[in-house]
This record gives structure tokens, sequence and C-alpha cells, in this order.
């Protein structure tokens, strides 16, 4: 017999147990580079706060909500999902975990990977054990990146891998990475490829952060040579790792655009930031023009919800993905240049009170390039979204 739903009776259990467990100093809701927890075998805590944070979260499988339990989440069906991020927004919480293995990788799992997989590489990702990154780009095949051609070849007992990668993103701080990989040299470009999940401690593996402008690097060069691979690290079939690919960025750059869609509503809302930064005395054009950021923020975060609802009925964002994804990056680097329209010459200032801000707008001008061009989400709109001739 199915289970009638109190949404009630649930937000009240929720709520009481949020009261009770997250810590006062986990209800900021803050978002920067040392308040996020990332996990990982390297990962240190910001304080005993953020530590118990994650595990109690964990505990309980609500560092990925909507997983299924064997595989370390709480079996969220949508309408619970929805009131737990509520009632996380209620008391200001911050999320107790985030992750390219949440995010990315997992729901590819959940989709392509066998049930040894599946138990064997998610509830790690759940407790925040082990930290992912994502090997797609390479010199060579960026926005086209059905071109790249890291080698993998078949040594019967398990693959060897010869190639680079780059723009991976925190590849010196993650334990694993999930890498395209080229399995049949002599199919056609979209065929041949294979998605394996891959040891970063393995033999031949070497990384080389990448600086940028901004003084921030987040982003490395990834080598591999003559790296073996365990013939089951392949998720889906062999030569048909493209499939694996297009589903995993739909998932990235839906949780790209997300990014954009949090921004209002939140303890630091833009149309209060500049408030509180200019103790209220905003020029007229500036005014406007948050406030068109903030309404802008809430239409995303509502398709977001939209397309989550169409997923719980057996539909996903599929091609829409870049839609969404598009309007995430524009608004993103909007909201950054309102901020430092409103800072004036202090913003100018890289340690200034403005807290770092230029190095923040600068990072936004990767949101562009990074989850596919801006040009490439356009491109795909058009012709398949909107059916638009080429």
């Amino acid at each position: 017999m199915q289970e009638i739903f109190d949404p009630e009776a649930f937000r009240s259990a929720l709520r009481a147990w949020l009261e009770e467990n997250c810590p006062e100093e986990m209800r900021d809701n803050a978002q920067s580079e040392t308040s996020i927890c990332w996990g990982g075998k390297r990962w240190t805590f910001e304080s005993d706060a953020q530590k118990t944070w994650l595990e109690r979260c964990a505990a309980e499988g609500l560092t990925v909500p909507t997983w299924p339990r064997a595989y370390g989440g709480a079996g969220l069906d949508r309408a619970r999902e929805k009131v737990f991020h509520e009632e996380m927004a209620r008391i200001n919480a911050r999320s107790p975990l985030q992750s390219f293995g949440i995010w990315m990788l997992g729901p590819a799992l959940l989709h392509f990977g066998t049930e040894e997989q599946k138990l064997h590489y998610l509830p790690p990702i759940a407790r925040g054990e082990v930290r992912w990154c994502q090997g797609y780009s390479e010199p060579g095949a960026g926005s086209d990146l059905a071109s790249l051609q890291t080698k993998c070849e078949d040594k019967g007992d398990h693959w060897l891998v010869n190639g680079q990668k780059i723009w991976t993103s925190y590849a010196d701080q993650a334990d694993w990475i999930f890498v395209l990989v080229r399995t049949d040299r002599e199919a056609p470009k979209h065929k041949g490829i294979s998605f394996i999940l891959l040891d970063m401690e393995s033999e031949g593996v070497t990384t080389r952060p990448i600086q940028l402008i901004s003084g921030k690097s987040p982003f490395c060069e990834t080598f591999f040579d003559d790296v073996k691979v365990p013939k089951e690290q392949v998720v889906g079939d062999v030569n048909r790792g493209w499939d694996v690919a297009k589903y995993l960025l739909t998932h990235e750059r839906q949780m790209i655009s997300a990014g954009a869609g949090g921004l209002a509503g939140g303890g630091r809302a833009l149309g209060a930031v500049l408030s509180e930064d200019n103790g209220g005395e905003l020029d007229t054009v500036l005014r406007a023009e948050a406030m068109q950021a903030e309404v802008d923020a809430l239409a995303i975060g509502l398709t977001l919800e939209r397309y989550k609802d169409q997923a719980e009925a057996g539909q996903g964002a599929g091609d829409a993905s870049a839609m969404l994804k598009y309007m995430g990056t524009e608004l993103n680097k909007q909201r950054y240049e309102l901020l430092m329209s409103s800072g004036g010459s202090d913003a100018l200032e890289w340690d200034g009170p403005t807290g770092g801000r230029p190095s923040d707008w600068l990072r936004t001008k990767a949101n562009s390039i990074e989850g596919g061009t801006s040009e490439v989400m356009l491109g795909i709109v058009s012709k398949r979204v909107l059916g638009l001739p080429g």
C-alpha cells in the first residue's frame, strides 16, 4: 500500500531535526571557497561545526536527499525534496556537502552504472569520503569535445590510458576522476568513446595547476602516462561513452544554472548586498538593474523547479539544459558587474572593503566557457530546442 504523504507532518519532523542538529555556525549560508565543504580524503574541515554538520546529514542521507537509501541517500521524492530545501532556506543553513560526485557523476552512475558500481562508488560520495574531478576537455578538444584523443587501449585484463586533459577543476585535490577516453580510433568521433573511472593515485597520473589572472586557480592540467585501469571501471557500454557524457553534461549545466537561481531570496540577495554596501543610497539605474537581476534569478529558480518536476515524471531537461546554463552564466556575470559598479573605486582594491570582489568578478568570465561555451549553448537552443534551420 502506497504511503500517504502528509506534507505538514513531514515538514514539522524535518524542522525539528534541523533545529536540533544544524550547528549555529552553519546557519549563515556563506558561499566562499573556504566555507564550502568539498569532502574527500585530503579535506580539512574549517571547524568542528562543519564536520559535525556533514556527519549528521550524511547519517540521515541528507547530503544527497533524493538518492535511494541503498546508495547513501534519504530516498526523498520530489514533494519531500521541496520541503527539505524550503526548511534549509528557512534557517539559512549551509549545504553540508558539495561535489562533482553529487552534481555530475552520481546522476550518471544512477542511470548507467551497474548495481555493483552504484554500491561501490555512491555511498562514499554521499558521506563526503571521496572527492571527484572531471576529465573531459583536452588542449585540442574543448567545445568540440568529441574530438578528444586521450587513448585507452584494451590490454586484456586492464585498460592502458595515455593522454592529457585540461581545465580539470580541483584535480590536484581530487581522489578520483571520471574520464572520457577514446577506445576505438577508427570509429566516427562520437563513437569509439568510453567513460571510465580512474584513481588519481594510480601510477602515471600527474597534475599541474593553471594560474589565472584572478590569482585563484581551481583549474589543472592532468596527464596520463601508461596508466593501468581495471576493466570493471568503465561506466555504460564500451565505445558508447558519449551517451554517458551527454547525460552528465545536462546535469552539469543545470548545476551551473542552479547557482544563479539561488542568488535571489538568500541572506546575500543582490538587492540587499547593494543596499548594505551603499547605505541604501544607490544610483537609480543601478537599483533598477539590481532588482531586475533578482527577478531574473527568481525566474531561473522557478524554471529549474519546473524541470525538476518534469524529471520526477520521467522527463529530463535534455537539450533545454543548454538554455538554463546560458541564462545562469549571464545572470552570474551581471550580478558581479553590478557589485563592482556599486563599490565604486573601492571595488578596485584587491584586498579592500569589498571582500575580494575583483577576483570574484574575474572568475565569472570563465562561466561563459566551462560546461560548454555560451556560443555552443545558443547553438543547441536554436537547433534542438527551437527547431530553427541551420
